[in-house]
């Protein structure tokens, strides 16, 4: 086979006998998307967000994150790290496509693919090596051919199980091939930090440092019976065989979604229980179109309230049966939120979500005695707003001009 061109990536080309999971994710996705739109931006410091003040970063080009800047940062911060960072909108439609291409290019190679994110993917290539080639010229093909047709690039890492070509990928980036060999994962695991294991969040790594375990190393060098009178049995048991590079999970092509969410964040504190209730209609209609183009229905209903102190409080509540129709969502959460019995709170952000989810569209009769009509109507207003867009038939209450500026996920 002909050796194909990567351009200017760093690449650890190692043996990848057995090597069959690859785990291939787009560098600084959102970022490198409006980079390619606007060419003049490229090696510049960019940052995707909302520049209001309650803005928060979705994405920065490397030029920033050496700056400090990362994602999930309030802007304002972001902005005093890099003040000469140029900050685009994000352009959803444009990542959603991008990210159905790249998704694509994998499938050509093999039709064991699990999407774990919109820009990001576990590949099992083991049916591909004979048909293809090595999985690190594999690897190299699926970098080209995102470069060739998309010109964004993205990093692969290459290992035998799940859990180490992930990490892999993290040792690649930006724009790289990592191959762990199956002889030489223990080698890489052991010195990498104890928050490099699935599972091992702020508290669970503050648990285990009280031990002195600081590292993969410590972890698989610690009795499992300690693990377990720290973490759990089920943690313990989990961290020690991830510390050995052991990890039986396999690629999986379905992914049902468990929930389906909007969340609105305003850009001042509010304290008006009626603007908060058209905020929650407006997300239900959303999370309810989510549904209905996602061919689910749910169960259960949950709203999220985060107030002007970062306190955050969840509600939910399970239907007779499940729906996918705005009406019904909006009556449940606004049920929820008038028995949280907020007195003047100064709220920051709320949230719809949608739980237990079932893919077979059989809809039931409704918790009003209306559904069906309500259905008819919602599903009229799903072709009007394909057609025309979505700001041309909404509920009439969202028709009053809204003062307070908002951001949306």
């Amino acid at each position: 086979m002909s050796e194909i061109p990567v351009g200017v990536a760093s690449t650890s080309v190692a043996p990848d006998e057995g090597c069959h999971i690859l785990h291939v994710d787009m560098d600084a996705f959102f970022a490198s998307v409006e980079v390619r739109e606007r060419p003049e931006l490229r090696g510049k410091p960019v940052i995707i967000g909302h520049a209001g003040g309650r803005g928060v970063v979705t994405s920065a080009t490397y030029e920033a994150r050496a700056l400090g800047v990362h994602s999930a940062m309030p802007m304002s911060r972001a902005l005093r790290m890099a003040p000469n960072a140029v900050v685009v909108e994000p352009s959803h439609h444009k990542y959603t496509e991008v990210s159905a291409h790249v998704m694509t290019i994998f499938e050509s190679v093999t039709p064991l693919v699990q999407p774990l994110s919109i820009d990001e993917a576990f590949l099992d290539v083991s049916g591909a090596i004979k048909l293809i080639g090595s999985p690190t010229y594999i690897a190299q093909l699926i970098r080209k051919r995102v470069w060739d047709e998309q010109q964004i690039t993205c990093s692969v890492g290459i290992a035998s199980t799940l859990f180490v070509a992930k990490l892999a990928t993290n040792a690649a980036k930006p724009d790289g091939i990592k191959v762990v060999p199956r002889d030489g994962v223990i080698e890489f695991l052991h010195p990498l930090p104890i928050t490099a294991l699935w599972g091992v969040g702020d508290k669970t790594a503050e648990q285990l440092s009280r031990l002195g375990l600081r590292s993969v190393a410590d972890i698989a060098n610690t009795p499992l019976t300690t693990l377990i009178k720290v973490v759990g049995d089920a943690q313990g048991r989990h961290l020690y065989e991830l510390s050995w590079g052991r990890d039986p999970r396999r690629v999986t092509t379905a992914h049902p979604d468990k929930s389906v969410s909007a969340e609105r964040t305003f850009d001042n504190d509010v304290d008006d229980p009626e603007f908060v209730l058209a905020n929650i209609l407006d997300l239900s209609e959303k999370v309810a179109r989510r549904l209905r183009a996602g061919g689910h229905t749910a169960k259960t209903i949950a709203i999220k309230v985060r107030f002007a102190d970062f306190t955050t409080v969840t509600r939910s509540k399970s239907l007779p049966s499940p729906t996918d129709v705005g009406h019904d969502i909006y009556s449940t959460a606004k049920t929820l939120f008038e028995a949280m019995h907020l007195q003047r709170a100064r709220i920051r952000l709320v949230g719809v979500r949608c739980e237990g989810l079932d893919g077979s569209g059989d809809i039931q009769m409704a918790l009003s005695q209306r559904e069906f009509g309500w259905r008819e109507t919602e599903q009229v207003m799903d072709q009007v707003a394909e057609k025309f867009g979505n700001a041309k038939v909404i509920p009439a209450r969202l028709v009053q001009p809204q003062t307070e500026r908002t951001q949306e996920t």
